[in-house]
């Protein structure tokens, strides 16, 4: 059975000029012959992604969502600047081929890569990829594993020292998603005003420890191989990357973790198998970490509140294209709710982790 990801046709209003795109990729990538196809990956609710056939040639395509109102989080240039500096030193990451900012090609930013063929997993794991409990547990140390791996890279030496600013860095997040929040904040939403009191209340100060942070690192933007899917072959979603305190990159990648134990209301937000048997829990995956880096994480429970927090304010800024008109995509109506939940796991991650 094929348990590889797959484009299916494209959601009504995010079709491609097919025309000027075929003669953009002749002009820029060579060896393409065959007729062109144009498919869309139908799951991820920020960059709209596309897979592109020229004859046995598969490739991705990535450009910002219709109707973007956050244009900062959208950046195709700094995507593909830190895929083309990732990709000779982490074996994770796809192949970039092309990028333009020339609109006339399809009225927006946009670039291309390598597609890697693998399974991702999702709200679920299919029975049919035969995981034991024995092997998840090891698929979640993997991932782990993997995530400080990126970390601990050098990011100086292949040239993304100026990717970021790690001075101020969780200062400059706290106060920048506040804003962001505020600004995209809709009627039927939450305020967050004691949440966010209390994270600029309890920064802690710059860590000595700052690397290159994915700031979406999930399971559905990991490529497993359908040969051996214990084994990461592909790390996807790059447009949040950059350099930073990398515990805060943890908090965010928690801030998706929904245990098996956690409450029915909570289970409601899973969107994916971290509730499965043999799966790390949120206490195990911080105590994996600390042991590849060989120290205590003190205020955890600061991260994992900012991680819950900062998938809140992604949601809602989603959210508020759909509640604006500004997209008719009907997956985003239900996000309101994910907020809301978002809203009280944040406070009660105030309490302890």
């Amino acid at each position: 059975m094929d348990f590889t990801d797959k484009a299916t046709k494209i959601r009504p209003g995010e079709e491609i000029h097919t025309g000027r795109l075929e003669a953009f990729l002749k002009e820029n990538i060579s060896g393409l012959r065959g007729p062109l196809t144009v498919q869309q990956f139908p799951s991820g609710h920020s960059n709209l992604t596309y897979l592109i056939r020229m004859g046995d040639r598969e490739m991705v395509l990535r450009r910002p969502p219709i109707g973007t109102k956050a244009k900062t989080a959208h950046d195709m240039s700094r995507e593909y600047k830190v895929l083309k500096a990732l990709k000779p030193v982490f074996c994770y990451v796809p192949q970039p081929l092309a990028y333009t900012e020339d609109l006339s090609v399809m009225g927006c930013p946009f670039y291309l890569m390598e597609r890697i063929k693998g399974i991702i997993l999702r709200k679920e794991i299919s029975t049919g990829l035969n995981l034991s409990p024995h092997k998840v547990r090891r698929l979640f140390q993997r991932h782990v594993e993997v995530q400080f791996e990126l970390h601990s890279l050098d990011y100086k030496k292949i040239g993304l020292e100026n990717f970021g600013k790690p001075v101020g860095y969780v200062e400059r997040q706290v106060k920048g998603w506040s804003e962001r929040y505020r600004n995209a904040r809709t009627p039927d939403a939450p305020d967050f005003e004691k949440v966010m009191a209390w994270l600029a209340a309890n920064m802690p100060e710059d860590s000595s420890f700052t690397g290159i942070i994915h700031n979406d690192f999930k399971f559905d933007n990991l490529i497993l191989d359908p040969k051996d899917p214990l084994s990461i072959i592909g790390i996807l979603d790059w447009e949040m990357a950059t350099i930073g305190d990398p515990i805060m990159d943890l908090g965010c990648t928690l801030g998706y973790w929904v245990e098996k134990n956690d409450s029915q209301e909570f289970q409601l937000m899973r969107t994916l198998p971290t509730h499965v048997e043999g799966a790390l829990t949120r206490k195990e995956i911080v105590a994996c970490y600390e042991k590849l880096c060989g120290k205590t994480i003190e205020n955890m429970n600061f991260y994992y509140c900012f991680g819950l927090f900062r998938l809140a304010g992604i949601a809602q800024q989603i959210y508020y294209r759909f509640y604006h008109g500004q997209t008719k995509d009907e997956r985003f109506k239900m996000l309101i709710f994910a907020v809301q939940l978002l809203a009280k796991a944040a406070e009660n991650a105030i309490k302890g982790f």
